[in-house]
């Protein structure tokens, strides 16, 4: 017999308050949509639950516990890629992609037209040694195929035990056959500052961010100090494959290059009220009269983009490189009871400039195309060789040397044109 509407209404209340998860019906969004039809959308759950548990021919061994929280997750998996219902272990893995290290094979992804994305690899991994390159489509994780999964639901399949092995099947552009990987999983040390120095036969200061955590402003500082004591003519910080991370690191780091309350990015959402703006903070300020250039490619998101956005909105570094990946929307994480939590997108960030990140990218100053296996090559070479084996950071040299064209560019009066790896050497 059908669950009368108000009993499946106080069934299903009270079910998912004994789950810890908070509901309300009555909310205005909801009376704006019509209470009704939530009544009617809470029946026809209730009565899907009732003919799976009366009718699944292995129903004695699932837990209506199980049932609801698949629920719960398959409404928030329809929103985007980006939001999530987290488990208790998944908490665990949030936090340790921010707090110091982690076991994996070193690839940072994200979800692209359906497809599981590498947006870039960390230097000296499994995934950077066996050659995985940024934009491969990661289509398997041993005999598992990941149409149907979630962004957190095969990042966890990548994890596991330190020395395990795993194998994954990537398709990658021009290639016409899946590529075969045999990972040996690793503790990934993730450090978010590298090749600090100042690059041969110039003046100019060279540092590498590969990804904003919270030991990185201070590891940026101590490299901007010491780039200063040698008195620099100018400075390269290398963006590309930094796949982002925390929002307040990257406040911290472009507030060393602009003034006291300057806006460096506002988040904005549905909830007007919640809206603001980070500004720059009060502290260490490396010297103006030093130009700058980011480095950028596809490789580069999210706090990447935020602070390649703002330093050229502003007016204080060039970009030169490719387009940048274009994640730029905020996900916040609501904890629940029970160890539970809901990672939910609420706002997008827009720089000083109103330029939206979001599925757009940050397009550069001065384009040097490379291809991706030559970037992997260069990101593989010896540090005394990468100057002149990088055409990227060779054209950030020439341009910082010729500290009147990089004025220009920076103002914006003129305009540059694109230009290819085999174009790279030639004058503006």
């Amino acid at each position: 017999m059908k669950i009368s509407r108000r009993f499946s209404f106080v069934f299903i209340l009270a079910l998912l308050i004994n789950l810890g998860i908070g509901f309300r019906v009555y909310s205005k969004e909801a009376a704006a949509d019509g209470s009704d039809r939530v009544l009617q959308q809470i029946d026809l759950l209730m009565e899907v639950l009732q003919l799976i548990r009366k009718n699944y021919v292995d129903a004695d061994k699932v837990k209506v516990d199980d049932l609801m929280l698949g629920a719960i997750s398959g409404m928030v998996m329809s929103l985007d890629p980006y939001s999530n219902f987290l488990p208790p272990e998944d908490m665990q893995i949030l936090k340790e992609e921010t707090e110091g290290e982690f076991g994996g094979v070193g690839i940072s992804v994200s979800m692209e037209d359906g497809f599981l994305t590498v947006i870039s690899t960390i230097d000296g991994t499994p995934a950077h040694q066996a050659g995985i390159l940024t934009g491969d489509r990661i289509v398997a994780v041993g005999e598992t195929r990941l149409e149907n999964n979630t962004l957190d639901e095969s990042v966890k399949l990548l994890r596991g035990p330190t020395g395990s092995k795993v194998v994954i099947y990537v398709v990658r552009e021009g290639v016409d056959r899946e590529l075969r990987f045999e990972l040996t999983r690793a503790l990934i040390p993730l450090e978010s500052v590298s090749s600090v120095r100042v690059l041969p036969e110039t003046n100019i200061g060279y540092l590498r961010i590969i990804q904003f955590m919270e030991p990185t402003a201070a590891a940026v500082e101590k490299a901007l100090r010491e780039l200063e004591a040698q008195k620099v003519s100018g400075l390269v910080i290398d963006l590309r494959g930094n796949p982002g991370g925390l929002l307040n690191s990257a406040v911290d780091i472009c507030s060393f290059f602009l003034p006291q309350d300057q806006v460096i990015v506002s988040v904005e959402g549905r909830n007007k009220t919640a809206d603001y703006q980070e500004k720059t903070r009060r502290g260490y300020k490396f010297p103006r009269k030093c130009p700058v250039i980011l480095l950028i490619n596809g490789g580069s998101a999210s706090a990447a983009e935020i602070t390649a956005g703002c330093l050229r909105d502003l007016n204080r570094a060039v970009l030169l490189g490719e387009k940048t990946f274009g994640k730029g929307s905020v996900q916040t994480v609501h904890e629940l009871p029970g160890g539970y939590a809901l990672k939910l997108t609420v706002a997008k960030y827009y720089t000083p400039g109103r330029r939206v990140i979001h599925g757009e990218g940050i397009q550069p100053d001065i384009t040097v195309e490379i291809s991706r296996e030559d970037y992997f090559r260069i990101s593989r070479a010896a540090e005394g060789d990468k100057v002149k084996e990088d055409p990227q950071l060779s054209r950030a040299v020439e341009v910082l040397q010729s500290y009147d064209i990089y004025e220009q560019i920076r103002s914006g009066k003129v305009k540059v044109r694109k230009e290819t790896e085999q174009e790279e050497g030639k004058a503006l």
